[in-house]
């Protein structure tokens, strides 16, 4: 293995970003959910005991003898809040000083860049147009993207948790988010960093990038695999099969909100017109990685392939 190919993608100016976010995440996906279970489990404490809740006993480190009851905005947030950024200024002024800007010479039409990878916040689009269709990956699916972010506050009505971390009345809203972002998104950039090398080939972490290897494997259509050839078969075929992962997903999902009592009482409390919203942009969610299986372990290309669009 050549650990110093590895070092090299490593500590590129460009990919500093990245080694610190394999670090950041992990530890502050951590530390929000250490503080989620101890107020859940403080929840639980007051339910047992009403008389309990009617004290000063309401936070995770409840009031002592000897602390300010009331805790006030200067100079205690402020005094932290300069601290916080005189220490980020320094951060930056290190790194700035440290590390060379991850600038190239003039584009030059007849040279192209092997691997040309975007910035590191484009790195999972990139990723994303091995799998879905030029317009799907770089359009389609980046607007519905935001356009779900946007309808995030309209569908989720859950008002539990403002103001305070907890696990327990977060479970589903909790982990769609560790799924849709670390699972799927930070990993696409992980992969399009340190895995994919020249010609966007799959190279494992400590293989050499080696510019002159060929690949041969071969990528087809589902509707070729079954012998499918003509238009008209592939576009009923392809419709079929994705018809049915839509109704495969719409119940799966249903399924796991039911299942969880909690979730049934907020599943109660949604409009159909939320509901719909929110079945579709999850089916759109799990899309990402069962188009990704199929096209790295079963060579698939495209599973409904039409004139005016390709999934």
């Amino acid at each position: 293995m050549d650990l110093h190919q590895l070092w090299t993608i490593l500590s590129t100016p460009d990919n500093v970003p990245i080694v610190l976010l394999l670090f950041v995440i992990p530890f502050y996906t951590w530390y929000g959910l250490r503080q989620s279970f101890a107020n859940d489990r403080l929840i639980a404490q007051l339910e047992k005991d009403p008389v309990m809740a009617k004290t000063h006993h309401r936070k995770t480190q409840p009031w002592r003898p000897g602390w300010a009851r009331e805790v006030h905005v200067w100079p205690y947030l402020l005094r932290i809040e300069f601290l916080a950024a005189i220490i980020l200024t320094v951060i930056l002024m290190v790194w700035s000083i440290t590390l060379n800007a991850p600038l190239e010479e003039p584009a030059n039409p007849t040279l192209t860049m092997n691997p040309s990878k975007a910035p590191w916040y484009f790195l999972g689009l990139q990723e994303m147009l091995v799998y879905f269709d030029p317009w799907m990956a770089g359009v389609v699916f980046p607007s519905l993207i935001i356009v779900g972010l946007m309808v995030i506050p309209y569908i989720d009505e859950n008002p539990l948790g403002n103001g305070y971390y907890t696990y327990k009345q977060r479970k589903f809203a909790i982990w769609t988010f560790l799924f849709g972002f670390i699972a799927l998104w930070v990993s696409m950039i992980v992969i399009g960093t340190l895995i994919r090398g020249p010609g966007w080939m799959w190279f494992w972490p400590g293989m050499t990038w080696d510019h002159n290897r060929l690949t041969f494997d071969v990528n087809r259509d589902l509707p070729d695999i079954f012998g499918i050839k003509n238009r008209i078969g592939k576009i009923l075929f392809g419709g079929i099969v994705v018809g049915i992962y839509c109704v495969a997903a719409w119940i799966g999902v249903h399924m796991a909100i039911v299942r969880d009592a909690f979730g049934k009482k907020i599943l109660a409390r949604m409009s159909l017109l939320q509901y719909a919203t929110m079945q579709l942009m999850l089916i759109l969610m799990l899309s990402l990685p069962v188009k990704m299986i199929l096209r790295l372990v079963f060579r698939i290309k495209y599973v409904w392939v039409t004139p005016w669009f390709n999934i």
